[in-house]
């Protein structure tokens, strides 16, 4: 649970070299900071962030996930996301799948709204258990907050390398506009059995536009273009790990990379080495759209209109708005939705691809 004692991330397993970002630097305009993003952002679209300021936050959340994770499953049960399409609330283990073949999850979570999280103590999207209300005012509201500064404050940057007009960005990813921005705190037990012949499960690209994770232990992979290997990203104190998620790469026309990835806690891939023994817990604070925007290039941009014509056709424009664009990802993961394969691929993102 957060605050044990973990062995160290193993020096012998493949790693990626993420570019590090200081954030206090880029948000104060350095130039050198703004090009590292850039090109973290168009190539393999995964940075370390630094500086970011949201530690006490950060340690708060864990510790209201660790809250929540302690009640008993029933009364957990009483505040669960449900089937159809909504991702706010309660997640248990064994709900969704991770691969084609419908394997379950081992992972549980708690997804707080960030619409509940502004609106608070007026429920705006639903209502959560009292660990989660207990902390919502001195640990979720802020770190929601600090995930949304850091967020608008990459969109600025984004904006000017693409050739938008400033705020174009920001104003895709509207406060007053319900959206499926949300917090997660994730918990995965230790000494989970290992299948070396299933690897390859939860490999994905996220739903929206940036994601801003925090975890203590190794468990994120990454497949980087050109290399055809999993590498794992290794947890660095102090450091936050962003990536693009495919409403980026949609905006952008495919300029802003949506990597795929997944994380190593299913039923069948534990942390590496020492650290398979422990819990693994991890937190990310997803933006996303709001609801109404639709899912489209932003073609007002020369440079998106040039990289979306040398796209495959149509590949870019969706034709759906975000909060049906989002549903149908997180109805489709569910086990109790499930029809074959083809409900599983229904989930999937931009960039997926089944990797072997």
């Amino acid at each position: 649970m957060p605050g044990t004692v973990l062995p160290p991330f193993p020096d012998d397993v493949p790693t990626v070299p993420l570019v590090v970002v200081d954030y206090a630097l880029m948000k104060a305009g350095d130039a050198a900071e703004i090009d590292g993003l850039w090109k973290a952002a168009t190539e393999l679209g995964f940075w370390y962030l630094k500086n970011h300021g949201a530690d006490e936050e950060v340690d708060a959340m864990f510790e209201m996930g660790a809250e929540t994770m302690a009640l008993s499953l029933e009364e957990k049960m009483l505040f669960e996301q449900g089937d159809s399409g909504v991702s706010f609330g309660y997640k248990y283990a064994g709900s969704s799948a991770v691969d084609q073949h419908g394997t379950p999850d081992a992972c549980e979570f708690i997804n707080v709204a960030r619409d509940d999280a502004l609106a608070w103590p007026t429920p705006a999207r639903r209502t959560y258990p009292a660990t989660v209300n207990a902390r919502m005012e001195s640990a979720v509201r802020p770190f929601t907050l600090k995930s949304i500064e850091i967020a608008y404050v990459c969109f600025g940057i984004f904006d000017q390398k693409l050739g938008l007009p400033d705020g174009t960005l920001a104003r895709l990813h509207p406060l007053d506009e319900h959206s499926g921005s949300e917090s997660r705190c994730i918990k995965v037990p230790g000494n989970l059995p290992y299948s070396a012949d299933k690897a390859t499960l939860g490999s994905h690209t996220d739903f929206g536009s940036l994601s801003f994770l925090h975890n203590r232990l190794g468990g994120l992979q990454v497949f980087p273009p050109g290399v055809e290997e999993w590498k794992y990203v290794k947890p660095l104190p102090g450091h936050a790990i962003c990536n693009i998620g495919d409403a980026l790469t949609v905006f952008s026309g495919g300029i802003l990379r949506s990597n795929v990835h997944r994380v190593v806690d299913s039923i069948c891939r534990p942390p590496p080495k020492a650290q398979a023994a422990y819990e693994r817990w991890s937190l990310v604070h997803f933006t996303r759209p709001g609801q109404s925007i639709m899912m489209q290039p932003l073609e007002q941009s020369p440079m998106v209109a040039e990289s979306v014509a040398k796209a495959p056709g149509g590949k870019y424009n969706t034709g759906v708005n975000a909060g049906a664009w989002f549903a149908r990802r997180i109805q489709y993961q569910r086990l109790a939705n499930r029809k074959g394969p083809e409900s599983w691929m229904a989930s999937r993102g931009t960039e997926h691809k089944e990797i072997y």
